[in-house]
């Protein structure tokens, strides 16, 4: 009997551990070689993109007054340089350190064979040649001062006298504070969340060339899931992102409920629509395995229906309709093993076609939602909103 052929590690993956920033961050001691050093990335970040603006904003009487939007009261740039930016570099090494494992059980669990490994490994690499590129790195900065400046003074800057900027005839007059905000906190924001984006459309397109390889999945497995329930879990990585973006929106929203007078009530739709987007966004690379799950789940049904009927149609004849069979029914292990054929085919009935649970997407959608929950206390008080908390929760 041949020996099965041993499965080679796959290649070391990474959708953070890369790329022309990462290097420079190295140079810089601004990191280790496995992400380390966050804590001091995180004051790095606020010492560039917050200090300063506090600094200018005092120099020019904007910190506590001397507009309709001081500095100290604006929540949204708070939120973004204090909360979100921070929680978008811890980020980083969650990511690393839950996506490597995941890449690792394809080939660990048997899921990817021994003839799909030199396409998988070859799935790896064009993942880190682009995670790696310059190329792209360069075109998200040329795509933030650019775009990414126009979008902000169009879309986001208040159109209100504030610590950063004046309106006056349609255009916006930057102060001292406004101009580093405009060309370096902004900028800085985005590039990181742009970068952010640009990895899950990497996850994306690796999951994609993996779920064209011939997968050994299995309809019995027990996790409901033909073996990739693993890769379902992987999502939980994202769930820090989720995170810093559900604040900024929350940021975002509370600006204009305090400075612009809109009730909260006004953005359920936008809300609903951004949390739904989101998550949707981390999940829907899995949906790439749908059409292979759907396949061993018929093909599964179908087998052990076949042997079922086998085996239940030999039971019967032995046991109900034998009549020179003497032998004991009180402990024999047939009717366990019928009990476990039963068992085995309620598994493979209730397989999935999706990667992933309900109880994932609950996850993903409360670390969305939860920093726009204390804005409920713009339009309830917060006895009534702990009442009504109590009252669903029991």
């Amino acid at each position: 009997m041949a020996e099965p052929t041993p499965l080679q590690d796959p290649p070391d993956f990474s959708l953070v551990l890369g790329g022309p920033l990462y290097q420079m961050l190295r140079r810089a001691r601004l990191t280790g070689p496995a992400l380390e050093l966050v804590r001091r990335r995180v004051v790095m970040s606020v010492l560039l993109c917050w200090v300063p603006l506090a600094v200018l904003s005092l120099a020019q009487a904007h910190f506590l007054g001397g507009a309709e939007l001081s500095f100290f009261r604006d929540i949204e740039t708070h939120v973004r340089l204090l909360v979100s930016l921070p929680v978008l570099i811890l980020a980083e090494m969650i990511v690393h350190q839950r996506i490597r494992p995941v890449v690792k059980s394809f080939v660990e669990r048997r899921v990817v064979t021994a003839e799909e490994l030199p396409k998988f490994h070859a799935a790896i690499d064009s993942a880190m040649r682009i995670r790696n590129s310059v190329i792209v790195e360069v075109a998200l900065l040329i795509f933030v001062f650019t775009v990414g400046t126009w979008v902000w003074r169009r879309q986001v800057a208040l159109d209100v006298a504030s610590w950063y900027a004046s309106p006056q005839g349609g255009e916006m007059h930057l102060t001292m504070a406004g101009y580093w905000f405009a060309f370096v906190s902004v900028p800085v924001f985005q590039f990181i969340l742009l970068r952010w984006y640009m990895r899950i459309l990497i996850w994306f397109w690796f999951l994609f060339r993996v779920s064209r390889l011939k997968l050994h999945l299995l309809p019995a497995h027990p996790d409901r899931a033909g073996g990739l329930g693993f890769l379902g879990k992987s999502s939980f990585a994202f769930v820090p992102l989720l995170f810093a973006q559900g604040a900024l929106l929350a940021g975002q929203i509370a600006s204009r409920i305090f400075y612009n007078g809109q009730s909260l009530l006004a953005f359920k739709m936008t809300i609903a629509g951004f949390v739904a987007f989101f998550v949707v966004a981390v999940l829907a690379p899995l949906f790439l395995f749908t059409p292979q799950l759907a396949r061993a789940k018929r093909e599964g049904l179908a087998e052990y229906g076949a042997f079922a009927s086998s085996y239940v149609m030999d039971f019967d004849q032995k046991w109900l309709h034998s009549k020179g069979n003497d032998e004991a029914l009180l402990g024999t292990g047939d009717i366990q093993s019928l009990a476990d054929l039963g068992n085995s085919f309620a598994v493979v009935r209730e397989m999935r076609a999706i990667p992933f649970a309900t109880d994932d997407v609950v996850r993903l959608l409360v670390a969305t939602v939860a920093p726009v929950v204390p804005l409920l206390l713009t339009i309830m008080p917060f006895e009534q909103l702990l009442t009504q908390a109590i009252k669903i929760i029991f």
